[in-house]
């Protein structure tokens, strides 16, 4: 389509897509409007003016079981209406040209695709390691210009990497395979990427969540192949509202702390006989306690701990959502956070007890939305965001409790939006 036709269809904000993406406020589809419209005029002066389409990749919120997915477990999930947007078009090359807000352009020539340890931890890493897995899967690859605004901040726990990797994934499907790539087939490429290119081992779940859209549940038990499923749930239309707050705090540095997660919920596996905790039960675990203490230490035993309770709790939430039962949901949903707190211990790094951000932000949402909502940690843990569902009429105390902690526009009111990564169809 042309960028002039784009522009009519935007209509400041006012057209059907909008709704669907980000909801009904008139101040936020007029903000998106302009964000979609300056994309346009960012794309011109680039690249001129050509035929492009807009591309939409949504954050994603974990909302149930927290570090089982690395163990095989079950997770629930939902797209949140954060999200990052793209205009991109064919370029008639071999070379993919990326500019996104904030950040200095680059390039990935396709006639090599193979991993460069130079690229490590970078945006082309991420994109030459998903036409590397396109082409290996039998899929077309080729060359386009982009442009990309970020609207999934970084560092706030709603998987901007996997946000951004199944966008790249979307934006092949379309311009180069007719829109076939499966989500989940985008997801797995995305996790790939990741994994073998970009250098961060992580499991499926964001990228899944992100691709999917809506709110999903995820069986890992057989991770080359998970299981997903949708669930019919309207939290509209409960009145609550999703807020995730930055609490600050760098993830630098916590390398070591993410690694330690597995790393104990294996070793406890280890010593069952099982390469996973998905493959033993609680009552194994329970059993051989005494024997194991001494070996892989009474952390990794409480993780364990910690898995089994939340990888079965997910199960229950979801039949609670299914079954309308929204008070269970909430109970279960704080049961989530005091298991990550006691038995997971990733609300804070060992090293550093003195700063505890999200250890005070969970202590304050308590005390503003005890028997009436529900908090847990959000994500990796150590550092970043809290998650907690608010009802109307706390919304503000809640938001001016946190926000007067960790500052004006921390926390970030957020609803399950409908459509994962792909094509806007303006």
């Amino acid at each position: 389509m042309t960028t002039d036709n784009l522009i009519r269809k935007i209509n400041n904000g006012d057209n059907k897509a909008f709704l669907e993406l980000y909801g009904t406020d008139p101040s936020e589809l007029k903000r998106n409007g302009k964000r979609y419209a300056g994309l346009i005029q960012k794309f011109e002066d680039a690249f001129g003016k050509k035929d492009a389409d807009f591309f939409t990749s949504p954050g994603r919120t974990e909302i149930g079981g927290n570090h089982t997915d690395h163990n095989y477990g079950r997770v629930l999930a939902g797209a949140v209406n954060l999200d990052n947007v793209c205009i991109a078009g064919r370029n008639g090359t071999n070379v993919i040209r990326i500019q996104s807000e904030g950040y200095p352009e680059f390039k990935v020539d396709l006639s090599s695709l193979a991993a460069d340890k130079r690229e490590l931890y970078s945006s082309a890493a991420l994109v030459r390691g998903i036409c590397a897995r396109f082409k290996e899967l039998g899929h077309k690859i080729g060359g386009f210009d982009a442009c990309i605004d970020g609207g999934v901040p970084k560092g706030s726990g709603l998987s901007s990497s996997a946000s951004f990797e199944v966008l790249i994934g979307a934006i092949l499907s379309e311009l180069f395979n007719n829109g076939s790539i499966d989500p989940i087939e985008n997801a797995i490429i995305g996790q790939y990427s990741e994994n073998n290119y970009f250098g961060k081992p992580c499991g499926l779940m964001d990228q899944t969540a992100c691709a999917m859209g809506g709110l999903i549940t995820i069986d890992f038990k057989d991770p080359s192949k998970p299981v997903v499923k949708r669930v019919n749930f309207d939290f509209v239309a409960t009145g609550y509202s999703l807020v995730i707050t930055d609490t600050g705090g760098s993830h630098a540095d916590l390398n070591d702390e993410y690694a330690s997660l597995p790393t104990d919920m294996k070793a406890v596996a280890a010593e069952l006989g099982a390469k996973v905790l998905r493959q033993v039960t609680l009552e194994q675990v329970i059993d051989i306690i005494p024997k194991i203490r001494e070996k892989v230490g009474d952390r990794a035993i409480l993780r364990a701990i910690h898995f089994q309770g939340d990888n079965q709790r997910v199960v229950d939430q979801v039949a609670a959502l299914e079954k309308n039962d929204f008070d269970a949901f909430l109970r279960m949903v704080v049961e989530s956070g005091y298991s990550s707190y006691m038995y997971n211990q990733n609300i804070y790094p060992v090293t550093n007890a003195r700063e505890q951000n999200i250890s005070l932000a969970l202590a304050l949402s308590e005390l503003v939305l005890k028997g009436q909502g529900a908090w847990r940690v959000h994500g990796g843990g150590f550092a970043g965001t809290i998650q907690a569902f608010v009802p109307a009429g706390l919304l503000d105390k809640y938001t001016e409790t946190l926000e007067h902690v960790f500052g004006k526009g921390s926390c970030h009111k957020l609803f399950i939006r409908p459509q994962g990564a792909g094509k806007v169809e303006i």
